[in-house]
């Protein structure tokens, strides 16, 4: 009861841009199932949005974050856009790709979470660290079209949801509890018609 209380408080507290930015998040992460190019314009101003307001709030770290997924918008918008017309397909990284993006992602991400651990006041400095680098690599798979991003989106919105639950941000838990439901949807959809073109079992991926 107290959780369900202090998420419904804390949407009542949410100004109407970030009510917009979560819907635009939502429409986003929607349209991304559906392979639509316009997941990307949803993207850049949601994003454009959490830039401003995290650095309003002093948040320098998530404010930069969203300062790069705005970028990886148009980054998105320009590959899918050409991909259309060039036929940009699902594709499937092998497990040593995927090993070696993983070693070097965590090899960002426990230098900068030592750094943040012991030269700034950050909570939870190692796994801020974690799911940021992540969240960084994984949204350019997004853009390259890589089956697998769902995969790492999960584990990501995961881990985050524990980090809002510990932090107390209990409406932004909400959304990513949506978010991690979605992502599973996503890899599902998405991994279907892969299935479809390239005809191999999951087993095979």
């Amino acid at each position: 009861m107290d959780f369900l209380t202090q998420t419904l408080s804390g949407f009542t507290a949410m100004s109407h841009w970030e009510y917009i930015a979560v819907g635009l998040s939502m429409a986003y992460l929607l349209l991304a199932i559906k392979e639509s190019l316009w997941c990307w314009p949803a993207a850049f101003f949601s994003t454009l949005i959490y830039t401003i307001m995290y650095w309003n709030g002093a948040l320098l770290m998530e404010s930069l974050l969203n300062f790069y997924y705005m970028y990886m918008a148009v980054f998105g918008w320009v590959v899918w856009r050409k991909g259309k017309a060039e036929n940009l397909n699902i594709t499937s990284w092998s497990m040593n790709r995927h090993a070696v993006l993983i070693s070097l992602t965590t090899v960002a991400a426990i230098t900068i979470g030592y750094v943040m651990q012991n030269y700034t006041h950050a909570d939870f400095a190692y796994l801020d660290s974690f799911t940021t680098c992540f969240a960084v690599v994984t949204t350019y798979l997004v853009a390259k079209k890589v089956l697998e991003n769902w995969l790492y989106w999960i584990v990501i919105d995961a881990a985050s949801m524990y980090l809002y639950y510990e932090k107390g941000y209990y409406p932004t838990l909400a959304l990513f509890i949506f978010y991690t439901i979605m992502a599973a949807w996503g890899f599902k959809t998405w991994y279907e018609e892969y299935e479809q073109s390239q005809a191999k079992p999951l087993a095979q991926l």
